[in-house]
């Protein structure tokens, strides 16, 4: 039988709804993974087969992240790549990167996620785009499984090494034909594009600097052929726009429109130099973009130009990007940093004299906003059938003391704190503010014995 669920009492219940309303005192009836109603307490349901107080907590829904790769949680803080800027960020670690194992690729792929419910994801992507030592992209979804964490599963790849002027090894890249039939496999046996789909798979080559314009072109072929959606980096620095002018003649956007990767079915990650021409081309295209804020302040790229973005209509997410160059997975955090890094740009005296990025404009970014840019229609807010994907963050916590003049605000401008309560598709998955579906300590300590051995080599 099918149980319901109530949550109630919510000091304020966050919708993100059309009407973005903001429900003082509210509550969710959910019905197994679908909510069949959201308003005040009082015009809910009295009772259900389980009832959780939510007093003293602002209720919203999950947290969407559209870029990560996982495996980098094995090489945070690593000193030979600490100070370094993209191209040279990879130099530094591709060596210690190719030897990843698959039981590697496995427990990275939970501690990340484990960090991402924490931190208030119920939803994200994941680019992975190296696979040595007989790692496969099912090492990760076997893994996904055991965490509860809804996933979009981007199969990366690389295919142009160094000895044809491409950025990675030789040893890292794969044959463009084994990649294609990899990845017509994994759509095949894995892509679930129901309504509630707690699992999709994304065709995604990692990057202009290392796959081919071929390579480029067959994916988008076969993501439309198979009604995917297409996932690479773009416009991430000076350095990365200087190779797409020298190598392709062009600016990456204009690459990236000549191959047809423009869409409401593609998302790119970073495009901190999308230019002018650029930004119209994505805002008359619907091609969404991935903003990691924190990545791009570690690895010196830039500032996107997110409120420009949003502008020429851009559907614009968030992304913790991956975890050696972050160095974490917080996904409240990187909403207050893109809040934050927004201010920097601000231009007071601007012929527009645009108002700055404010707590609620960010926590768009980081719910119907990542929704939009993942293709989502039934996640990012809560409303009657909607996934029933929220979260629970507790007002009670010191950092939130004499912050609650405005409860929602104070999610993003005081310190990020974890959840006090997580549900992801009708199950909760973290309740006071433990994660019920993995064992976070001996997680943790498996994760480093395994990072010692991958970086010590």
């Amino acid at each position: 039988m099918t149980r319901t669920l109530l949550l109630r009492n919510a000091t304020v219940l966050v919708t993100m709804d059309a009407e973005r309303r903001e429900i003082a005192g509210g509550g969710v009836f959910i019905e197994g993974n679908r909510i069949l109603a959201v308003g005040t307490t009082e015009r809910l349901p009295a009772t259900a087969d389980r009832v959780i107080d939510l007093a003293g907590h602002v209720l919203m829904p999950g947290l969407v992240n559209t870029h990560h790769h996982m495996f980098q949680t094995l090489t945070r803080a690593v000193p030979a790549a600490q100070d370094a800027s993209l191209f040279d960020w990879l130099r530094a670690l591709y060596p210690i990167w190719a030897r990843l194992t698959p039981e590697m690729i496995r427990v990275s792929t939970q501690t990340a996620m484990a960090e991402l419910i924490l931190s208030g994801c119920t939803t994200s992507s994941d680019h992975l785009y190296l696979f040595p030592n007989g790692s496969r992209l099912d090492d990760q979804l076997e893994a996904a499984e055991t965490t509860g964490l809804r996933f979009h599963a981007a199969r990366g790849a690389m295919s142009v090494g160094e000895s044809q002027g491409g950025l990675p090894p030789d040893s890292l890249v794969e044959a463009e034909p084994s990649i294609l039939h990899d990845t017509r496999r994994l759509i095949e046996c894995f892509h679930d594009p129901s309504r509630f789909s707690m699992r999709r798979i994304v065709v995604a080559p990692c990057s202009p600097f290392s796959v081919s314009r071929g390579l480029m072109q067959d994916a988008a072929s076969l993501a439309r052929a198979t009604s995917t959606m297409l996932h690479t980096h773009l416009a991430e620095n000076d350095t990365d726009v200087a190779y797409s002018r020298e190598a392709f003649g062009m600016s990456p956007a204009d690459y990236a429109d000549s191959l047809g990767w423009v869409g409401p079915d593609v998302w790119h990650a970073h495009c901190v130099k999308l230019d002018e021409p650029g930004l119209a081309t994505f805002g008359r295209t619907g091609t969404g973009v991935a903003h990691c804020p924190c990545s791009n302040m570690r690895l010196a790229s830039g500032i996107a130009p997110i409120r420009r973005m949003r502008a020429h209509g851009i559907p614009v997410g968030l992304g913790v990007d991956g975890s050696a160059s972050n160095d974490g997975s917080h996904m409240l955090g990187e909403a207050r940093q893109a809040m934050l890094l927004s201010r920097v740009l601000h231009d007071p005296d601007g012929p527009d004299r645009p108002r700055m990025m404010g707590a609620r404009e960010a926590l768009e970014l980081a719910t119907i906003g990542g929704a939009r840019v993942l293709g989502r229609d039934d996640i990012g807010h809560l409303a009657p059938d909607m996934a029933a994907d929220l979260v629970a963050f507790d007002l009670r916590h010191p950092a939130y003391a004499g912050a609650l003049h405005d409860p929602v605000a104070a999610l993003l401008f005081c310190a990020p704190q974890t959840v006090s309560l997580s549900m992801i598709d009708g199950r909760v998955v973290v309740q006071d503010g433990n994660l019920l579906t993995l064992d976070a300590p001996v997680l943790a300590e498996r994760q480093n014995a395994l990072a010692g051995r991958l970086v010590n080599g």
